[in-house]
């Protein structure tokens, strides 16, 4: 169902109004739970926000009127010229895709009929996951069956960083679907610099850190197979770590009733970062042979979640797929954007950043058609600005979580602000096309 099919209208504006059990759409969470009141067009977060919530329910609403080449123009003139840049264009990239599951289905059409490229601004982030997927695969578990099951939880990077409500929602809660008197959950880190503040509560028993530079976690989780298999250790440390901590640390994992390994991609930035997320997996398979053990990575942000899902939906393919040929061809190197930038094989970039001020399309001297929130950062003006606005703020939606599993519906929070639809604009676009 599409979100203009979705409920009934908003309140005026002018009238305040407080609304409950509001899906937050500025983290892969999702967190469903959010008071927010709204007072003329001002929000505010009351209940259950955390920092990024309040940025991005909170910030002012500045005033945003399609602009093209820098002037003032009507929506209709400023998606005349978009229209006309993607049609002159030999390869019309389709980037950022921060946007809803209507605004994703759109971009993905558009895409086909114009012989383009889609790429999320976190593609390279999540492909260390699918690079696992599709070479070996992996045992993953939900939100849901972590925050009910898991005694045991591994976390393998600056997950409070990223997701500031985990340890609150998943991780720290006193109830159980399957207990009334759950077990107590041993903590561990593994890596280094994390925020480990959030890992306290009547919840929380053993926390466990466990120091090592984040891009030699995978060398710890290869010691830990190795001792698992029974062969010895070649050294007395290992990235740091001492041989008795990986010890100690195997013996928590095959302790446990139901373990899971936490990671963000985004979270693993440096080289080869996929070989680190193997390692986990390939541990996670072998722990499964005599018990239960679970991965579970995060991330979603900006969008990400919901523009992969979508596009597996519609292309059967993860995202970085070219429509060129008229079919669908899936290339995770070949069709990055920024190296089609690098190497002036796209010619047009088209950029979705509808959530924060903060997912800027990259500095390119192509023609560059963006369709963001109010007030998104530009590091240069494009030839073509369409404001709009952002699902869950200033109309209905829906967003994918980041364990993939469900999707979450986006509120309208009634500021009437005047911003077009992501899925508006762009149906006005193909319909030109």
């Amino acid at each position: 169902m599409s979100a203009s099919q979705a409920g009934a209208p908003s309140a005026p504006a002018s009238a305040a109004q407080t609304h409950a059990h509001v899906t937050c759409p500025f983290c892969g969470l999702r967190c469903d739970d959010l008071e927010i009141a709204r007072s003329g067009q001002a929000l505010s977060v009351t209940r259950n926000g955390c920092d990024k919530a309040k940025a991005g329910f909170e910030r002012p609403l500045t005033a945003a009127q399609p602009r093209v080449g820098g002037k003032t123009v009507s929506l209709g003139e400023a998606i005349a010229e978009a229209v006309a840049l993607i049609k002159k264009a030999k390869l019309p990239a389709y980037g950022g895709l921060a946007t809803d599951v209507d605004g994703m289905r759109a971009i993905m059409s558009i895409a086909d009929k114009s012989r383009g490229v889609v790429d999320h601004a976190f593609s390279e982030a999540q492909g260390r996951n699918i690079k696992v997927l599709q070479t070996s695969g992996y045992f993953m578990t939900t939100l849901t069956e972590a925050r009910n099951r898991a005694d045991l939880f591994i976390i393998a990077s600056d997950v409070h960083r990223f997701h500031p409500r985990f340890f609150e929602r998943i991780v720290c809660n006193e109830k159980s679907m399957f207990a009334d008197d759950p077990p107590k959950r041993t903590v561990v880190f593994l890596g280094e610099g994390y925020d480990t503040s959030a890992a306290t509560g009547t919840r929380i028993g053993d926390v466990v850190t466990i120091n090592c530079p984040t891009h030699r976690i995978g060398e710890v989780v290869s010691a830990l197979r190795t001792l698992k298999k029974g062969a010895p250790l070649p050294a007395d440390t290992i990235a740091g770590v001492a041989k008795a901590q990986i010890e100690d640390l195997l013996a928590r994992c095959h302790k446990a009733e139901y373990g899971v390994i936490v990671w963000v991609p985004p979270g693993l930035d440096f080289p080869n970062a996929d070989l680190t997320v193997h390692q986990i997996c390939e541990f996670v398979k072998d722990l499964n042979v005599t018990q239960r053990f679970a991965g579970l990575s995060l991330g979603g942000n900006e969008g990400a979640s919901t523009a992969a899902s979508v596009c597996a939906w519609q292309s059967g393919y993860p995202l970085r797929v070219s429509f060129e040929t008229g079919a669908p061809h899936y290339d995770p190197e070949l069709y990055a954007i920024p190296a089609l930038i690098a190497s002036k094989q796209t010619d047009c970039l088209v950029w979705l950043s509808s959530f924060t001020a903060d997912l800027s399309p990259p500095a390119t001297d192509i023609a560059t058609v963006v369709l963001g929130s109010h007030d998104l950062k530009l590091a240069r003006e494009p030839e073509v600005f369409i404001p709009v606005g952002t699902p869950g703020i200033d109309h209905r939606g829906q967003l994918v979580r980041c364990d993939s599993v469900v999707s979450l519906p986006l509120r309208d929070l009634g500021r009437d602000a005047g911003l077009a639809r992501t899925v508006d604009v762009l149906a006005a676009i193909e319909a030109a096309l």
